[in-house]
């Protein structure tokens, strides 16, 4: 019932810029500690994450040393997926999916349940699956956990109900930068596409949030403030680049496109086939997963090796197009059992793997190396998928810190941003909350008697 009170009282317009000038005026302190707090937060869990994640995965990749693939892949998807779905259902059942459609849902004054037992459960159960295997990345729980932390943060604070809109928005920007080490990239996102906001005291406040993200996931993980770039490049664009970027951000657009629509299908194949059945869903799909990377070239046992390898320029295009082609299906498959995982790292190999495949393509007929295009693929993949091309932009640009990416970048994201809007004008992201809300009010009046009786 207090929950439900909460949700009533923060349908109130705290966000409005006067409000929240107001509220910092009279409870500046609150406020101040619960940026700081929130911040901290979600560069703890998301470190934890992603140090939990690294470390199953170098034990599977060790064990796949001693036994043969066809023993331990599905061996452990199974079981990864059995504990992970059994954490869920048993300790919170909100915790399942990439985490982004739950924040959405609760920034739209929808009833849904937030806090540290959340925030728990997404780090336990998103780290076993995971890491045992489904090709999925942690940003999408960082939303989530980032968020979670932030609602506790400001509750045990007595912060205003109504002001928790903000603080948990912040919180999940705070968690993207954490995890991308990209502030700017999540403080953009929490605007595009939580908030929808442009009140500058709101900026104000996430941007504040996502910088100390930042800054403490550095700091806990030793890099301090030093400049962190994990693919180094020479950026090289000539005027006919434009036209081939904008070609390249047409095609990823259809493809993303047709990517977002076999996720949505799978979701809803798994609704109607497994109900509630969440255990046997992600028990068998770990199981399934294992079972097509067992027959897979020992490149595909690791998903965040091989994005490396495409965007450095190591692969070949027979590579590039195989990954794409394994990971369309297996991340779309794994998003759909309701896995803890996110889609942005998906969206991301695949959007490089099409623009390296280009890359090399141009190359060929020009004698011209491009330098841009993977990256240009990347961020274009994000923007047509989530309908936030400037977001995106700033993700692609976190690996090389390199301001000269952003322009060839930009332009990619727009043009397919433009192309999937034609197709349909909202993001994967709402389009997946219509399909769980349609399925839950299915299985509501399912469980429910009829009025008759």
């Amino acid at each position: 019932m207090k929950y439900i009170n909460d949700l009533q009282i923060s349908t109130q317009p705290i966000t409005s810029g006067k409000s929240i000038r107001k509220l910092l005026k009279q409870r500046w302190f609150v406020v101040s500690l619960a940026l700081l707090l929130t911040g901290l937060g979600a560069a703890l869990t998301g470190v934890l994450f992603k140090t939990g994640i690294h470390t199953l995965d170098d034990w599977r990749l060790n064990l796949l040393k001693i036994l043969p693939g066809w023993l331990v892949l599905p061996t452990l998807g199974g079981i990864g997926g059995l504990i992970s779905a059994t954490v869920i259902a048993k300790f919170a059942p909100t915790a399942k999916g990439s985490g982004v459609t739950q924040v959405i849902t609760f920034l739209r004054h929808r009833p849904v349940p937030m806090g540290l037992k959340i925030g728990i459960g997404k780090l336990i159960a998103g780290i076993i699956a995971i890491g045992s295997g489904f090709p999925l990345g942690p940003e999408g729980p960082a939303v989530q956990m980032g968020g979670s932390v932030a609602w506790q943060m400001a509750k045990w604070l007595k912060a205003p109900v109504a002001f928790r809109r903000v603080i948990v928005a912040a919180g999940s920007g705070a968690g993207i930068a954490a995890i991308f080490s990209a502030p700017i990239g999540g403080f953009i996102y929490a605007i595009e596409e939580l908030l929808n906001s442009s009140r500058p005291v709101v900026l104000l406040l996430v941007v504040i949030t996502t910088f100390w993200a930042d800054t403490c996931a550095d700091v806990l993980q030793g890099h301090g403030f030093q400049l962190d770039i994990d693919f180094p490049l020479t950026i090289n664009v000539l005027p006919i680049d434009f036209a081939y970027l904008i070609f390249l951000g047409i095609l990823v657009g259809l493809l993303a496109q047709l990517y977002a629509q076999y996720v949505l299908i799978m979701q809803s194949l798994g609704n109607k086939w497994f109900r509630d059945k969440l255990i046997m869903r992600m028990t068998l799909s770990g199981i399934i997963l294992g079972i097509i990377f067992s027959f897979l070239p020992k490149e595909f046992h690791h998903v965040g090796d091989l994005q490396k390898l495409i965007v450095l320029g190591d692969g070949n295009i027979s590579l590039a197009l195989a990954t794409f082609i394994v990971l369309f299906f297996c991340t779309g498959f794994a998003a759909a059992s309701g896995a803890p995982g996110g889609l942005f790292f998906p969206m991301l190999t695949l959007g490089g793997c099409i623009g390296s495949a280009c890359g090399t393509w141009v190359e060929a007929l020009t004698g011209h190396l491009p330098t841009t295009y993977t990256l240009a693929g990347m961020g274009a993949f994000v923007a047509a998928c989530t309908r936030t091309p400037i977001s995106a932009m700033f993700l692609a640009f976190a690996p090389t810190k390199n301001l000269l990416i952003l322009k060839p970048v930009l332009l990619t994201c727009i043009a397919s941003f433009l192309v999937a809007r034609i197709f349909h004008k909202e993001s994967i992201y709402e389009r997946q909350i219509e399909i769980d809300n349609a399925h839950q009010a299915k299985m509501n009046k399912q469980q429910s008697p009829t009025i008759s009786r």
